[in-house]
């Protein structure tokens, strides 16, 4: 569901037989939301929830895509009148409150500008000249859409996409699905996005995952490994996806929401920690457009964000920055 591929690779532990544990592990996997899917869960009562689980990527599809032509949020996007679900609420809400906290760095209302450039569900659909630009960015503006009766009401130029942000919660709505059913230790990740509770029984340890070295090659991989306890983690990546000008210069599929153009960056991805996994979404897409500087000074006031920067110096040497305790 999102315009690109975060960087994040599972390691993925196994072993024959654990013997002092009566839990069954199970091991599901494949596509969705445009990418691949691997959850693990432990149960005593030996529940295969892959049917439930499929159930749930089919309604948040439903909801969310802006990939599926009769979905809410493509129906709302031709401004017909509909009810929106829980699904969609909640993605509204932490979005509008990611917006206000990065003063509109993040905006799900850029998403004509973003097709515009051919990152999004609508490719080749504008020709990038300033006219074209300077007139979407008319209509972008989270703030000038709003909540009300489960009714959303925007202009109707105004279109919204919750790339940024949805596949992030689909990992939430699947953790909490594995909670609600009393399973304490699960693994649930989606194209890179990763929420963890409990440990890996396997192993009688925490969950370890990996993050992908940034590389322009296309091929995969580890840079870092690192255990995550009890919370949640999403990369934002720009080295898979971005643009090239005839001076060479790189430009992110990150839209800059205040020009309009992709933006001009030297951070290769960035990976933020919180204690769900659609928050760390989102502030790891804004963190992108924000910069390294910015962050820093915003992080000081949000300790309950961790935050990785890797990212090319000026003689393209690869540089890395640990904010508020990320995990070595």
């Amino acid at each position: 569901m999102k315009n690109l591929l975060l960087g994040l690779t599972l390691i993925l532990f196994t072993s024959c037989k654990q013997e002092q544990n009566t839990d069954k592990l199970f091991k599901l996997s494949g596509p969705v939301f445009g990418t691949s899917f691997n959850i693990q869960y432990a149960d005593t009562d030996n529940t295969d929830y892959s049917e439930q689980i499929d159930s749930l990527f089919n309604d948040v599809n439903q909801s969310l895509s802006t990939y599926i032509p009769d979905s809410d949020i493509s129906r709302l996007n031709r401004n017909e009148t509909i009810v929106v679900d829980h699904y969609f609420i909640d993605v509204f809400n932490t979005s509008k409150s990611i917006y206000h906290e990065t003063k509109g760095v993040f905006d799900p209302t850029i998403g004509n500008v973003v097709n515009a450039w051919n990152f999004g569900a609508e490719t080749n659909k504008f020709l990038t000249d300033s006219t074209t630009i300077d007139s979407l960015m008319q209509f972008v503006g989270f703030s000038k859409v709003s909540l009300n009766n489960n009714t959303i009401i925007k202009p109707k130029a105004t279109y919204l996409e919750f790339n940024a942000i949805a596949k992030g919660y689909g990992v939430d709505v699947i953790g909490e699905f594995l909670e609600s059913n009393n399973i304490s230790n699960y693994l649930v990740e989606i194209g890179g996005e990763i929420r963890v509770r409990g440990k890996n029984i396997e192993k009688d340890l925490p969950w370890k995952v990996g993050l992908d070295e940034p590389r322009f090659d296309g091929q995969q991989s580890v840079f870092k490994a690192l255990e995550l306890k009890n919370e949640a983690m999403a990369t934002s990546g720009t080295y898979r996806k971005f643009k090239i000008d005839e001076n060479g210069n790189r430009y992110a599929h990150i839209i800059n929401t205040k020009t309009g153009y992709p933006t001009k960056t030297n951070i290769l991805s960035v990976s933020v920690i919180a204690a769900d996994c659609m928050t760390a979404d989102g502030y790891a897409t804004a963190f992108q457009a924000m910069g390294i500087e910015k962050v820093t000074s915003f992080l000081k006031s949000h300790p309950e964000l961790k935050a990785y920067f890797i990212y090319e110096d000026t003689d393209k040497t690869l540089k890395t920055l640990n904010l508020n305790n990320f995990p070595e």
